[in-house]
C-alpha cells in the first residue's frame, strides 16, 4: 500500500474518533438521555381530591431545576465556567426541545457570585444567563432568588434584591397563576424573622398573599359574594397553592433522605444549620400555616430529597442543575391541575461518563500512534526519532 494513503487512512480515522467523541460529548449524548423523560399521568398523582384522571392537555406542564451557579469574574476558573455552562446550555435547551414545557421555574442561586459582583460582571452575568437559558414565547421562565444572587441575610441589601428583580422583571415574593394553578414564590433568603427592613417588606407582602388566598377559597366554599373580610382583597383560583423557594423548610439533617441524588452517606447525617442550611423551625411553621400548601418544591442543599411535614406537607428538595456541583444533576418533571399533581425526575448525563468517553478516545488515539509507528517504520525505529527530535529542540 503506498505511503501516502496510510498516512491519509490514519489522517481519517483520528478526524473520526476525535470528532466522533466531541460530537457525542458535547451534542449528542443529552438526546437519549433526556428521552428518557416523560411528563408524569396526573391519574397517579398525589395530592388529588376528585380531580384525577383529567387529560394531560388540562394540566400545567413545569420543569423545575435548582442551583445553576453560573460563576463569576472572581472565583470562576475560564475553562471551569466555559466547560459547565455549555453543559446546562445543551441540557436545558435539549431539554426544551424534547420535552416543550409550558412553564420552567429555577430555584434560586442563579448567579454563584452575584452577593459581590460589580455591575460590569453583574450584566456579564446576566447576558450569559440569558443566552444560555434562552427560550420561546410558549415557555415561561420564572426565577427565584437564592443567598448566592443578594447574598446571605447579613449581606443583602435593596440595591441587590432590586437589581435581581429588575433583570426578571418580577417581585421576589408573588404568586403565578397558570391554568387555575397557583405557584407561589418565596423569597426565603429574608425570612429571618429580626425585623429588618427587607424581612418587613417580605413578611407584610406574604401575610397579604395568605390572606388573599384564604379569602378565594373562603369565597369559592360560600359561594355568596366577597365576605367583608376579605374587601379589597385579589382573589385567586380557590385552589391551595404549589409552594416555590430556594431554602428547604427546617429539617435536623439529610438522615432520611434516599435516592441516587441524595447527598452523600457520610454527609447525610450532618446537622443542619437553622437560617444557614435551611428555615427555622419558626419560619417554616409560619409558612405552613399561612398557605397549607399541598406542595413544597425548593434548593440550595444541590441534592434531592422527599420530606413530608405534619404528617401533610410534602417537600421535594431539587438537585443542582450543573456538573460543578454533582456528577448527576437532576431537575423536576410536575403535572399539575388545580386540585392534583405528579412529578417524575429526569437526570443529566453524569459527568464522569463523558470523561470516560474522552478518556476511552484518547487511548484509541493512543493505540492508532502505536499501530501506525508499527507499520512505518517499526517501534524501535519511531521511538529512536522521536528521542533525537527530543534531543534536537534541547
Amino acid at each position: 500500500m503506498p505511503r501516502f494513503s496510510v498516512r491519509w487512512m490514519v489522517a481519517v480515522v483520528l478526524i473520526l474518533v476525535v470528532g466522533g467523541a466531541f460530537f457525542f460529548c458535547e451534542y449528542l449524548i443529552y438526546f437519549p438521555t433526556i428521552l428518557k423523560c416523560a411528563w408524569p399521568k396526573i391519574s397517579h398523582a398525589r395530592g388529588g381530591e376528585g380531580i384525577d384522571g383529567r387529560p394531560m392537555d388540562s394540566a400545567v406542564r413545569a420543569m423545575v431545576l435548582s442551583d445553576t451557579h453560573l460563576l463569576g469574574a472572581v472565583g470562576g476558573h475560564w475553562f471551569d465556567k466555559l466547560r459547565r455552562e455549555w453543559q446546562m446550555e445543551r441540557a436545558f435547551q435539549t431539554a426544551l426541545w424534547l420535552l416543550r414545557p409550558e412553564i420552567v421555574f429555577i430555584l434560586g442561586d442563579i448567579f454563584d457570585e452575584g452577593k459581590w459582583s460589580s455591575q460590569k460582571h453583574w450584566e456579564d452575568d446576566v447576558r450569559r444567563f440569558h443566552r444560555m437559558f434562552r427560550h420561546s414565547t410558549d415557555t415561561e421562565l420564572v426565577v427565584l432568588v437564592g443567598n448566592h444572587d443578594i447574598g446571605f441575610h447579613y449581606e443583602m441589601d435593596w440595591f441587590k434584591l432590586q437589581r435581581f428583580e429588575k433583570v426578571f422583571n418580577a417581585s421576589s415574593t408573588r404568586i403565578v397563576t397558570k391554568k387555575g394553578v397557583n405557584f407561589l414564590l418565596v423569597n426565603s433568603v429574608a425570612l429571618h424573622g429580626d425585623g429588618c427592613p427587607i424581612c418587613q417588606s417580605v413578611e407584610k407582602e406574604l401575610i397579604k398573599l395568605s390572606r388573599d388566598l384564604n379569602c378565594s377559597l373562603q369565597n369559592s366554599q360560600s359561594g355568596s359574594g366577597v365576605m367583608d373580610s376579605c374587601e379589597g382583597s385579589q382573589l385567586y383560583p380557590p385552589t391551595p397553592p404549589i409552594m416555590l423557594q430556594h431554602y428547604p423548610l427546617y429539617r435536623v439533617s439529610d438522615a432520611g433522605c434516599t435516592g441516587q441524588d441524595a447527598a452523600p452517606p457520610e454527609e447525610r447525617h450532618l446537622l443542619f444549620r437553622e437560617k444557614y442550611d435551611v428555615l427555622s423551625k419558626e419560619a417554616s411553621q409560619r409558612l405552613l400555616q399561612w398557605f397549607k400548601p399541598r406542595l413544597i418544591l425548593s434548593g440550595h442543599t444541590h441534592s434531592g430529597c422527599e420530606v413530608l411535614h405534619d404528617n401533610k406537607y410534602p417537600e421535594i428538595s431539587v438537585p443542582s442543575f450543573s456538573w460543578r456541583n454533582r456528577n448527576n444533576p437532576s431537575f423536576i418533571l410536575a403535572s399539575v391541575s388545580p386540585g392534583s399533581y405528579a412529578l417524575s425526575k429526569c437526570f443529566l448525563p453524569e459527568e464522569s461518563t463523558v470523561i470516560g468517553v474522552y478518556c476511552s478516545a484518547g487511548a484509541c488515539l493512543l493505540l492508532l500512534f502505536l499501530a501506525h509507528c508499527l507499520w512505518m517504520k517499526g517501534l524501535l525505529q519511531c521511538l529512536s526519532l522521536c528521542l533525537l527530535g527530543k534531543h534536537k529542540s534541547l
